[in-house]
């Protein structure tokens, strides 16, 4: 259409920037913004950024540092280009990345962005440099634009030059968090826990079905503590609102991420034991083995918790898989300390896990301990825990070889004529195919295993 602009959104960290990212490009799509996923073509490049760890930030400083260059060489060829920086490390470091990076024209926080169309059109209009970073009172969700049926999905998959749909989406359900672990921004950068209306939700994975999509997973910082208000006027948590949408006709498959385990109440547990529809996959952090180092972790569960929770996931849903997220050299750690870590791996056997060392964020409690770890004891804990993490990873892979998996194929491969889809477990499988099973849910027999990835045939 002419007029119209471009707009390229590079999305760092989790599942919820995705989304988010989606939104973005969804919410400028009225005011003349086409979605593009070359950099080059951009008139307009935003950077969803993450907090988590340091070095996710050095990125977003060392990225910025390129689109200066990029910026300075099209305004000498006669072209503006703007530069936003959103998400996490924009709400916690607002006004640093305005004196630090000239190149920025708009940052705004991830509960503001439903405002970035009027920030960008002032900061091209006026020639200003602008920073909302508010928490403001109205629900973003309610002001951006709804999903439509008829409009691709703003990341789309492609494989060999094939545009195709998505057959799985994320959605986000619930935001913020009130649990304040010592080592975590996001009740800095996300705000306090809120849950967004149940029939809002419900509404938005209508839509997605009707884009095609067969796999939602529901997204949160804390989503197990999700407490919406239903439509009958009832407050619904996640196991409600899951059966709720495992009565929509076309979601074949549901997730959730990501969890703590406090919040992990008994409806949650019998919804695994009782819905097809929700796959055996739990994302558990537990982020360390000693009790010592979770009570300075303020995660306000023990490790005899964590494991009678684990029993009783496991006692209602026997096929179930364990992920989990765990941290190493967290400030005062010892070596008994993170001996209990590998301990707690090793009874627990999990299928996958995520594995970091500890990174001091500005503003947190953790961060002022006068207890901090050297680099180098951290670093070599982290490979000794990634071994063992390693080996059950590989473990639970070579343990689904001549097994039959009901697989979402999702696109094609890197290879001609190959599909990759998901098993029940969230591994990806590679099989051969016709692109037209693309969307589809098939039954594959797997016969390789890799650390990452498993093989197999369609048995369709």
């Amino acid at each position: 259409m002419a007029g119209r602009k471009t707009v390229y959104v590079k999305t760092f960290g989790c599942q919820m920037n995705v989304y988010d990212s989606e939104r973005m490009a969804e919410a400028l799509a009225p005011h003349g913004y086409d979605s593009t996923d070359a950099l080059e073509a951009a008139d307009v490049i935003i950077l969803n950024t993450c907090h988590i760890r340091e070095k996710a930030v050095d990125k977003v400083y060392s990225d910025l540092g390129r689109l200066r260059q990029l910026k300075d060489e099209r305004r000498l060829a006669g072209r503006e280009t703007t530069i936003a920086v959103a998400g996490c490390v924009a709400q916690a470091e607002g006004a640093e990345i305005i004196a630090r990076a000239p190149v920025v024209d708009v940052v705004v926080g991830p509960q503001s962005y439903h405002r970035l169309p009027d920030l960008l059109l002032k900061a091209q209009s006026e020639g200003r440099r602008l920073i909302d970073t508010s928490f403001p009172e109205d629900d973003k969700f309610e002001h951006l634009p709804a999903r439509r049926a008829d409009e691709p999905e703003p990341a789309q998959k492609r494989g060999q030059g094939i545009v195709t749909r998505a057959a799985s989406a994320f959605l986000t359900v619930q935001e913020g968090c009130d649990k304040f672990c010592t080592f975590c921004v996001v009740p800095y950068t996300r705000g306090v826990e809120v849950s967004r209306p149940a029939a809002a939700v419900i509404a938005e994975a209508r839509t997605l079905v009707e884009r095609g999509v067969a796999e939602i997973a529901l997204l949160g910082q804390n989503v197990n503590a999700y407490h919406g208000i239903g439509p009958d006027g009832t407050t619904w948590t996640l196991a409600r609102l899951l059966r709720a949408l495992a009565d929509i006709e076309g979601i074949e498959r549901l997730r959730y991420t990501t969890s703590h385990p406090r919040d992990m109440g008994d409806d949650l547990i019998e919804a695994h034991r009782d819905m097809p529809k929700l796959m055996p996959y739990l994302h558990l952090p537990v982020q360390s083995g000693s009790d010592r180092i979770l009570a300075a972790m303020n995660r306000k569960h023990t490790v005899a918790d964590y494991r009678r929770l684990v029993e009783r996931i496991r006692a209602a849903r026997p096929d179930l898989a364990l992920s989990t997220d765990l941290i190493v050299g967290f400030p005062g750690e010892t070596e008994q300390d993170f001996q209990a870590t590998l301990d707690l791996v090793a009874e627990t056997g999990f299928a996958l896990a995520y594995s970091f060392k500890y990174s001091a964020r500005p503003g947190t409690p953790a961060a002022k301990s006068d207890e901090h770890l050297d680099e180098a004891v951290k670093t070599e804990r982290l490979l000794r825990l990634q071994d063992r993490l390693d080996g059950q990873s590989r473990a639970f892979n070579d343990g689904c070889i001549g097994r039959t998996f009901p697989v979402l194929f999702e696109r094609a491969g890197r290879k001609g004529g190959e599909l990759v889809g998901r098993s029940p477990y969230l591994q990806p499988v590679h099989a051969a195919g016709p692109h037209d099973l693309v969307g589809r849910i098939l039954p594959v027999e797997i016969s390789a295993a890799g650390n990452n990835s498993l093989s197999g045939v369609i048995r369709a």
